[in-house]
């Protein structure tokens, strides 16, 4: 299956980015535009290179399919959400896992890194969100109080 960039004044495909055996159902850039990341259905997370499209990391290690990823702001870490319920944070230079997030109990649908990239938010089909120390894996908060899945997360700037 393939990731798609293109230039949105022209139309043109600037890249077609081969290489997950499963339908793409994420994809989000770094914030230094200079890499791309794309979660697939064949469990796997892909680094790609944006000016290129070289695969310059496949991530393993979901035992289900990826439903979302993003950077850090700091485009150090990526972070991936699965059906397998897990959140993984990973190195984006060395493709490493650094976190195995577990603790929701439903599919986990949306991440986001704050703005220091310290913690991690996490929304679930559970109907919570998780807020995660990005660098122990500790739950610092698990907040209730939605009557249906989460489907977004973000953090104010400030």
């Amino acid at each position: 299956m393939t990731v798609r960039i293109w230039d949105a004044a022209t139309g043109a495909t600037l890249q077609t980015l081969e290489g997950h055996l499963g339908w793409v159902n994420a994809v989000a850039f770094s914030p230094d535009g200079k890499q791309l990341a794309s979660g697939s259905e064949d469990k796997t997370v892909r680094i790609w290179d944006a000016a290129t499209g070289a695969t310059l990391q496949t991530l393993e290690g979901h035992s289900d399919l990826v439903s979302v990823v993003a950077f850090s702001p700091d485009s150090k870490q990526l972070a991936s959400g699965s059906d397998d319920k897990t959140v993984r944070i990973w190195n984006a230079a060395t493709g490493a896992t650094l976190q195995t997030l577990e603790g929701h109990s439903g599919l986990v649908n949306a991440v986001a890194f704050s703005p220091d990239s310290k913690q991690l938010a996490s929304g679930s089909d559970d109907r919570t969100v998780r807020i995660w120390d990005a660098a122990t894996g500790a739950t610092l908060q698990t907040l209730k109080g939605h009557s249906g899945r989460v489907n977004a997360v973000a953090f104010s700037p400030n």
